[in-house]
């Protein structure tokens, strides 16, 4: 589905990616593991086209997508939940989740309204709060709206950057199970996760990423049961 070859790149002086290569088959997930300024959110966001890149090419289902506009990429399939979730605070949560479709200008009331009652069947809580403000939820919610929001698109491919970071555990464990029946719906995500035990846990594949190189990949249990993952990354 998605291929990333030779991707480089930098931030002035500073090396963000040093021609790194990944491979995503369509229904996995996949998660980027390292840690702070490994290179993790600089793939998202240059899949994204959200940064400049030096050199390298993406391609996704056989599309060159390297220097495409970032709103044609989310036309193709691509949806990309950033790390500090960015909801409308001050709108309800059911206008976030309209909003989720803005790309899709001449998307029917009637298939949007289905939409939102897609996410609501997923999110329980929010179709308790579709009234309120984004504002008045708490973390876990308006982290929970940012992924329903961006599954508006119904993306081919969700990338999600640190969906767990700052919540509480049981929230963090609502979160992974939903991936769970998200990919078994058919998609694929994306995963960057700060807690390298859950995201391997859940993966299919991962790859480990080390001053914007990538040091390791495997399937989620070898890397599980890597002594150097384990050393560095999983604190066993």
């Amino acid at each position: 589905m998605l291929k990333i070859e030779n991707l480089v790149v930098n931030y002035g002086y500073i090396s963000a990616l040093r021609g790194i290569s990944l491979e995503i088959e369509e229904n996995e997930i996949i998660t980027l593991i390292g840690g702070n300024g490994a290179g993790k959110t600089t793939t998202l966001m240059s899949i994204s086209n959200l940064v400049k890149k030096t050199a390298g090419e993406i391609v996704f289902n056989g599309t060159d997508i390297s220097k495409m506009d970032p709103d044609k990429i989310v036309r193709l399939g691509i949806a990309h939940v950033p790390e500090g979730r960015n909801i409308f605070k001050k709108l309800t949560v059911e206008e976030n989740l309209i909003i989720g479709t803005i790309t899709e200008k001449n998307l029917p009331r009637k298939e949007i309204h289905s939409r939102c009652e897609e996410m609501f069947t997923l999110f329980p809580r929010l179709k308790e709060r579709r009234k309120k403000s984004g504002g008045s939820l708490s973390g876990g919610e308006q982290q929970m709206l940012a992924i329903a929001r961006g599954m508006m698109l119904r993306p081919k491919l969700l990338m999600l950057d640190e969906p767990s970071l700052g919540l509480a555990p049981i929230i963090v464990e609502e979160i992974f199970e939903l991936m769970n029946r998200v990919k078994q719906g058919g998609m694929t995500i994306l995963l960057i996760e700060q807690n390298a035990m859950l995201a391997l846990e859940v993966a299919d594949r991962g790859y480990v990423l080390q001053n914007g190189e990538i040091v390791l990949s495997g399937t989620g249990r070898e890397l599980l049961n890597n002594p150097e993952v384990k050393k560095a990354y999983l604190g066993i």
